[in-house]
């Protein structure tokens, strides 16, 4: 690492330790007016309470969205104290896709300790899930901001598009491995991760009381960013360090997804890329897995996605001076949309 990234990483994590103070307080307000058993199992996945409701020192999130929120509200030369709702219902439906999301992969653990449905059940872990999304919305509705409106109807549309990309994730499973192309699966990802970033952008563009043009530009810088993010965040699922991640290694091949390296390494045309679809037509367990990251290694795969995540941040930069011409009033933007894409858990 080079002394300028090291100190851009060290702006980034001010800044989220900076949201989690800002924001720390309305999200833990906003859970704890949940009915008792919701809010134990809410309080549970943040991070605050173990499995029998005790008070835990937890880690309840880096804070990436709510951090990107109060940014691009101050870029705009808005006051972010004014978007504190907003960044807190942002955070509350990323949440909400968290513990979906642990149900449907069945992932055993997150930051370190079992998930929430692997301690109270599937049907409690989803019916928390929604719980969180419609305190979000409530959040907007109760919010006296001429923004909070349009607010919560971009969050709306957000959550069903994020659905939909899920949906699709999940659909690709079912695939036969060669049937996946890159353009749907960056599609797919595009929906799944890089609307929500993009929403959290536009709300604080929104909250800044910017018009249409710059806060569709935010909302591009935020998608862009996002989809970098998810290209990292593939990487990790296949090579990162369970100490470091939380989850078992190689768990994204163990679970047959067919994320953006390994639809690279699919396509690939190669004889590795043949070699993956055929492990992927079987059990992914045991020497399986070491054999699938090689094979997505040799096949181009992860080459392909670490220059795929420059170029969309490339692209993220260019979509943000459109709104901010003078980078410089952007640059917790910057730090933080850097930060995600040189990340390694």
């Amino acid at each position: 690492m080079t002394i300028p990234e090291a100190i851009e990483g060290r702006e980034a994590l001010v800044l989220l330790e900076r949201a989690r103070d800002t924001v720390g307080p309305s999200l833990r307000a906003a859970v704890e007016g949940m009915p008792g058993p919701l809010r134990r199992i809410a309080m549970y996945h943040f991070g605050w309470e173990d499995a029998d409701g005790r008070p835990v020192a937890g880690f309840s999130g880096k804070a990436i969205r709510p951090a990107l929120v109060l940014a691009a509200a101050r870029a705009l030369g808005g006051d972010p104290g004014q978007a504190v709702r907003a960044a807190t219902a942002v955070e509350l439906a990323h949440n909400f896709t968290l513990l979906h999301d642990d149900v449907i992969d069945e992932d055993p653990t997150r930051r370190h300790r079992p998930t929430a449905w692997a301690v109270f059940g599937t049907a409690d872990a989803i019916i928390a899930g929604d719980a969180l999304l419609a305190l979000a919305l409530r959040l907007l509705a109760e919010d006296c901001h001429p923004a909070a409106s349009p607010a919560a109807e971009r969050l709306s549309s957000c959550v069903i598009e994020l659905c939909a990309g899920q949906q699709a994730d999940c659909a690709f499973e079912e695939r036969p491995p060669e049937t996946v192309t890159l353009d749907e699966c960056l599609a797919m990802a595009m929906a799944k991760t890089g609307a929500l970033l993009g929403c959290a952008c536009a709300l604080g563009a929104l909250y800044a009381g910017a018009g249409v043009e710059e806060t569709t530009a935010l909302d591009a810088f935020g998608r862009e960013a996002g989809l970098a993010f998810q290209l990292i965040d593939d990487l990790i699922g296949i090579w990162g360090d369970p100490g470091r991640t939380g989850k078992p290694a190689g768990a994204d091949l163990a679970a047959h997804k067919k994320s953006l390296p390994v639809v690279a390494a699919l396509t690939s045309a190669t004889p590795a890329g043949a070699e993956l679809a055929e492990l992927y037509r079987g059990p992914m367990a045991g020497e399986a897995i070491p054999r699938a990251r090689s094979a997505v290694e040799r096949a181009g795969g992860r080459d392909w996605a670490q220059l795929q995540a420059a170029d969309r941040m490339a692209r993220a930069v260019h979509e943000l001076s459109r709104a901010v011409p003078d980078l410089t009033a952007a640059g917790e933007l910057l730090a933080l949309a850097e930060f995600v894409t040189r990340r390694t858990r």
